[in-house]
């Protein structure tokens, strides 16, 4: 990247004065993808993508183009601002942040698996498979998939900023279906690290896993539908907080939709005085982190909900020059190809004080939810499927379940949690998709949680 510094500069300079904001970003990116059904390779390959992306923004107005031959950047340039003259009739608003020159690394705790060949990485995709087959003749099928990623971004704005910033990014998902006779059923995992090519070795309990709950949840009752008491464990803490909350966080949703930023004005009261909600970039080592956004922002945390109340959301620049607050460095795209969006990055509640095995007391009938197997969020409304339930009975955690799907709307569910359990687990397996760009990183967290009164869709008599 340091060869084309001056090149981007000169050429901003040359054509920043047609528009109120311009800004490029380089990206080159070096990855690996393996997927394997069965033994059967279905995707093995390598590669190294090379593009930028021109932002122009004049009058309010947002023009953008993207290219993959850096000889190309004086015509897309060309592009973006025509684009911006055209349909800009407002004001530009974008919140100031400090100007900022440096080159920063996301550093490696080992191996960087760019010095691992492919060869080694097939087979470790194929030591899983065999995992998680294990003993089992009932599971039917198998899948594995391998990704890894090296990207080198440069960000050049019309303001002054220059910032080059590199990471490394590594996920890993397993999954078994289990069949028998008409019954079938589904187990998965999914690893995600920006730390070193370790993280994704000795999974084999993890991985083994997967295969056992399809097993398993083919001779298992269905839970009855109903209304219960539920206490959900960490990972699914981490992932209501991000689908069902988080995104409604995003600015880019509220500024321009009266009726939801009135529903998240900042001062109203969400859930208990013990609930703390926090999202950022700046917490180190996890699938979130970076230094600085896709717009040259410094990563930040932010306080979503303190006390119980609400007292932030997620900003890019222009979101927080529209609603006159601190950008928060919550600009991201996927690559090149897209334009940045507000995005979360790692999302968590903080843990509570309440010791995990006092949140199943007096609990006469309930059910206790694990991990997860899909899910889907509709504005304020969310419904998610366990990966695994038990019943819970007179306090104490019983008979195992299957099919057991969470349905509630955000807030009352927020309103509705009881206690906050003192444990806590960070979840790097997430891939948020938003606005057409899905897999972006994100890091996941929370305790285990008691709630009351949520929707418990089952087929059991």
């Amino acid at each position: 990247m340091e060869r084309y510094k001056n090149q981007v500069s000169d050429l901003i300079a040359r054509y920043r004065h047609r528009v109120d904001y311009l800004a490029v970003r380089l990206e080159k990116s070096q990855g690996c993808e393996i997927r394997l059904r069965g033994d059967v390779p279905e995707a093995l390959s390598e590669g190294v993508a090379i593009g930028g992306q021109v932002r122009a923004c004049y009058q309010g107005g947002w023009g953008f183009a993207s290219f993959n031959r850096l000889g190309d950047l004086p015509e897309r340039m060309e592009d973006a601002i025509a684009a911006a003259r055209l349909v800009g009739n407002d004001t530009t608003r974008l919140a100031p942040i400090d100007i900022i020159q440096t080159t920063c690394t996301l550093p490696l705790t080992g191996t960087d698996p760019r010095n691992v060949s492919l060869a080694d990485k097939k087979a470790l995709c194929h030591h899983y498979i065999d995992v998680i087959k294990g003993q089992h003749p009932e599971i039917a099928s198998t899948t594995v998939r391998y990704e890894d990623s090296y990207q080198q971004v440069l960000i050049a704005t019309s303001e002054g900023t220059l910032i080059e910033q590199n990471w490394t990014d590594l996920e890993m998902r397993f999954s078994a279906t289990a069949r028998q006779g008409e019954k079938v059923q589904t187990g998965r995992e999914t690893v995600g690290s920006r730390r070193a090519y370790e993280d994704v070795l000795g999974l084999e309990e993890q991985v083994k896993a997967a295969g056992d709950r399809a097993v398993n949840a083919l001779t298992l009752p269905p839970a009855k539908g109903g209304i219960y008491t539920v206490v959900i464990d960490p990972i699914l803490s981490g992932l209501f907080v991000h689908e069902a909350f988080g995104h409604l966080s995003e600015a880019d949703m509220i500024y321009e939709n009266p009726e939801l930023l009135e529903t998240m004005s900042l001062g109203r009261r969400f859930g208990p005085k013990a609930l703390q909600i926090f999202d950022g970039a700046a917490p180190a080592g996890h699938r979130g982190s970076y230094l600085y956004d896709d717009e040259g922002t410094p990563a930040t945390t932010t306080q979503l909900i303190k006390d119980g109340v609400l007292t932030g959301r997620l900003h890019s620049r222009e979101t927080a020059g529209e609603l006159g607050e601190m950008p928060t460095g919550n600009a991201r795209c996927l690559s090149y190809h897209y334009s940045p969006l507000v995005r979360m990055t790692n999302t968590w509640i903080e843990r509570g004080d309440t010791p995990v095995a006092d949140l199943f007391s007096g609990i006469d009938e309930g059910i206790y939810a694990r991990n997860w197997i899909g899910g889907e969020t509709n504005g304020e409304l969310f419904t998610f499927t366990a990966g695994e339930a038990w019943m819970i009975r007179e306090g104490e955690i019983a008979e195992p379940v299957q099919d057991v799907t969470l349905s509630g709307n955000v807030f009352s569910t927020l309103a509705n949690i009881e206690a906050i359990g003192d444990d806590f687990y960070w979840d790097e397996s997430g891939g948020c998709g938003k606005g057409g760009q899905s897999g972006l990183a994100v890091g996941c967290g929370g305790p285990s949680l008691r709630i009351r009164d949520v929707v418990i869709g089952g087929e059991g008599e």
